[in-house]
């Protein structure tokens, strides 16, 4: 047996089975605007992994299911090394998008249903993952499950969040059936991929279909919470007032400055707001509201914040209202392995595309995956940059070149094995 990867750099995927399982999983959650819900360990989650899971079994894959829902499907290789893992995530926003996560699962299995097409064998074991609650919308905070098998959250942290209705995580998780073992966690790993849309204009602003990421920006999310003094929008004169709605309002403008006046790479957004008691007559007595700072310089997101503090400090005092800040959750940046990243360099090459290497200004399962084997993304350009909306899309031809470079260097990595 020879090494044979050089031999096989013109397999490629086949992009019109790919775009066609895309378009069949958008099916479950659909929206009518042409996006999908499909919130994490919902019964729309449930009905998409059960179609996953019957596509693993196809392509004659071992599903397993750990005790975070996690799911992956392994194909076996010649040795008994720990796999070269695939994949991203299936649950979505509220009116999200086709291909954010659930392209990085599909592209994953489209490149194990190409090695079986074509009888190809690696050295070590290729493994798809689908991971659970990537993008924290029903039960913060977000890559919660990938930061479980990675000893960054606990289990009693993850089984004891509960979303706005109350409801438990684990409760939930075994409500739908994908509460499985310890033993079934998908890792140890080799290395990870993560093939997944930009979620961004920088690919489109440069005219390339494909990305070299080179890491991932830091990113904290914060809870602030105002409380005034609630009295009635009549007899209360302007300058006696205490209006807790009033001070978010300044300080939701300033944490837009925060980011402005630093540099052309801080972004910082407040995305969620909560008034009570939220009536029309009534001056707001209680604001709570998110911050998120999102820089690729730990030190600077670190100021940030600072400065955040400073800021709802002197708003409060000026206002007279009282102030909290609660920063509750926190991803430092992280740059991924320079052999992952060399692998998908030189399958770039190798398919005759331009390089361009960017960072991730997101966060995905590849940054907890970093903290504990060789790790790295590709990315396919977004329509307009957009993404978490209905409007979302990348065009067949550009999935199906961030596909044929996710195989490519899943080749590199797993090793061939030639008759």
């Amino acid at each position: 047996m020879v090494d044979g990867v050089d031999l096989l750099m013109s397999l490629t995927v086949n992009g019109a089975r790919l775009n066609d399982s895309l378009l069949e999983l958008a099916g479950i959650g659909a929206t009518p605007g042409g996006g999908v819900t499909r919130l994490a360990v919902s019964d729309e989650d449930r009905a998409g992994r059960d179609l996953l899971r019957s596509w693993m079994e196809q392509a004659g894959l071992t599903v397993l299911v750990d005790d975070f829902g996690n799911m992956t499907g392994l194909r076996r290789g010649t040795t008994d090394e720990p796999p070269v893992l695939l994949g991203s995530h299936c649950d979505s926003v509220v009116n999200g998008g086709k291909f954010d996560g659930a392209l990085g699962v599909l592209g994953a299995l489209e490149v194990v249903r190409t090695l079986n097409d074509h009888g190809i064998v690696t050295r070590r074991p290729v493994a798809i993952v689908n991971w659970t609650n990537e993008e924290g919308v029903r039960f913060e905070p977000a890559m919660q499950c990938s930061g479980a098998v990675t000893g960054r959250f606990s289990r009693s942290e993850v089984y004891g969040r509960t979303d706005r209705r109350g409801l438990r995580f684990e409760d939930e998780l075994r409500g739908i059936g994908y509460l499985g073992e310890e033993a079934n966690r998908p890792l140890p790993a080799s290395a990870y991929l993560e093939l997944h849309i930009e979620q961004g204009p920088v690919l489109e602003a440069a005219g390339y279909p494909v990305g070299i990421v080179g890491g991932i920006v830091g990113i904290t999310w914060i809870e602030v919470t105002i409380e005034g003094q609630p009295d009635h929008a009549g007899p209360s004169p302007m300058g006696l007032r205490h209006d807790a709605l009033a001070a978010a309002a300044q300080i939701v403008s300033g944490v837009e400055r925060l980011a402005l006046d630093l540099d052309e790479v801080a972004v910082a957004t407040v995305g969620r707001l909560s008034v009570e008691p939220n009536v029309i007559n009534t001056i707001p007595g209680r604001v709570t509201f998110s911050v998120d700072f999102r820089h690729p310089d730990r030190d600077v997101l670190e100021a940030q914040v600072v400065r955040l503090e400073s800021l709802v400090a002197d708003v409060a005092t000026a206002r007279g209202v009282r102030a909290t800040v609660e920063r509750f959750w926190t991803s430092e940046p992280t740059p991924f392995d320079r052999n992952v990243i060399g692998a998908v360099e030189h399958a770039v090459a190798e398919l005759g595309l331009p390089s361009y290497t960017l960072w991730s200004g997101a966060g995905h399962d590849a940054k907890y995956l970093a903290d504990v084997c060789p790790s790295g993304m590709i990315f396919v350009r977004s329509q307009g940059g957009l993404s978490h909306c209905e409007a979302e899309h990348s065009t067949p031809e550009d999935i199906e070149a961030g596909a044929n470079v996710l195989l490519l260097s899943t080749l590199a990595l797993a090793g061939v094995e030639i008759q």
